[in-house]
């Protein structure tokens, strides 16, 4: 009924029908190799270690995304996760589905959110982007990680405040089986899928990988 009230319309083109239709869909840039294999960064050539990731203790064993977060993306994930449009999380796991293999491991698990953002968007982005591709990979979904604190927004804070902001910020309860993938939307630095990362660790975790809908790309 809201459809037919209010028709939808591509959150980028403007034209009627998906909320990002095939055309924009298509245009987003995609995120190739070369990259790094440990962080997922591209680079000029195959790396082990980038410069954005070398010297840093990384918890999980790589990382992968399917966009560059950029500006033509960054409304999207914007209405995605300010403006409630929670239909984007099953378009943004089609996405990573055709643009990542499936990860070896034995269950998904998603970032778990601060509560009070969770109460005033109404939902939580990574939550509902691990249940759509989990239910695509065929992998169930589990819920081993929670907020050990609360914390401010990772937005506009330093590579070194984004660390410190999330450090031991997460717990992981129940015995976390051997290797499992760990979701998020967005990887700006890393801080936030490390701290995860780092708690389903020490919950029995052997190997995390971490994969997000999109990342950003530093210029150097």
């Amino acid at each position: 009924m809201l459809d037919l009230l209010l028709p939808q319309r591509c959150l980028l083109c403007l034209v009627p029908g998906a909320q990002v239709c095939d055309g924009c869909t298509a245009a987003l840039r995609r995120i190739e190799a070369p990259l790094c294999e440990r962080c997922g960064a591209p680079t000029a050539w195959p790396v082990q270690r980038c410069a954005e990731c070398a010297g840093r203790r990384l918890a999980f064993a790589r990382a992968r995304a399917a966009l560059a977060y950029d500006d033509r993306l960054r409304p999207v994930v914007a209405a995605w996760k300010e403006r409630g449009l929670r239909r984007l999380a099953a378009w943004a796991a089609a996405v990573l589905r055709e643009s990542l293999p499936r990860p070896d491991a034995a269950c998904v698990v998603f970032v778990a959110g601060d509560p009070d953002r969770k109460l005033q968007r109404g939902h939580h982005a990574a939550e509902r982007l691990a249940n759509e591709l989990a239910a695509l990979w065929e992998l169930p979904v589990r819920t081993f990680l929670t907020r050990a604190r609360g914390s401010p927004r990772q937005r506009g804070l330093a590579r070194h405040e984004r660390r410190r902001n999330v450090a031991d910020a997460f717990l992981a309860h129940d015995r976390v089986p051997s290797r499992v993938v760990l979701v998020d939307d967005v990887y700006t630095t890393g801080a936030t899928a490390n701290a995860a990362a780092s708690a389903l660790r020490k919950g029995g975790a052997r190997t995390v990988e971490v994969v997000t809908f999109a990342r950003t790309i530093r210029i150097r």
